[in-house]
């Protein structure tokens, strides 16, 4: 990983701690990558979070398939409800997801409204860094200087 991607991975951590300091009834909350990949999370368990991430992903290629299928465009957001709580997913960018676990008690209009601002951040935030690391992987590389050695005798 590079030194830009762990910095945009350290945003993106800072990103989710702020949302749950703006929205107290998040329990969680995970970026990851399209592929189940967590990227940061915010929540007390790293094994929960991978299976999260992990569901999530399958959670995606439903919907993906599902808003093509419909014709109702690109992919936005999913929105669980459960007995304890809910579970939404909100795109991020065009290689990312943000995952929030919240109470039941949640104002739904609000985690809306703060979720998909955060999504928007983050989306940008590692959509950025990949854009970086493949003009990086991507770029001419220089040629080696030739090497001046003494001509032998």
């Amino acid at each position: 990983m590079t030194a830009a991607e762990t910095e945009a991975l350290g945003e993106v951590l800072g990103e989710l701690r702020r949302l749950r300091a703006r929205i107290p009834q998040l329990t969680g909350a995970l970026a990851a990558s399209a592929d189940g990949l967590v990227l940061a999370q915010d929540t007390g368990d790293r094994g929960a979070a991978e299976g999260v991430a992990a569901l999530t992903a399958a959670a995606l290629g439903v919907a993906l398939r599902l808003t093509d299928t419909t014709g109702q465009g690109g992919f936005r957001e999913l929105l669980i409800r459960g007995d304890q709580g809910y579970v939404a997913t909100y795109a991020a960018g065009g290689s990312a997801v943000l995952t929030l676990l919240a109470e039941p008690r949640i104002n739904v209009g609000r985690l809306h409204l703060e979720a998909r601002r955060s999504s928007a951040r983050i989306g940008e935030l590692v959509d950025g860094a990949l854009e970086r690391r493949d003009r990086e992987t991507t770029a001419t590389p220089v040629p080696p200087r030739p090497s001046h050695k003494p001509k032998e005798a």
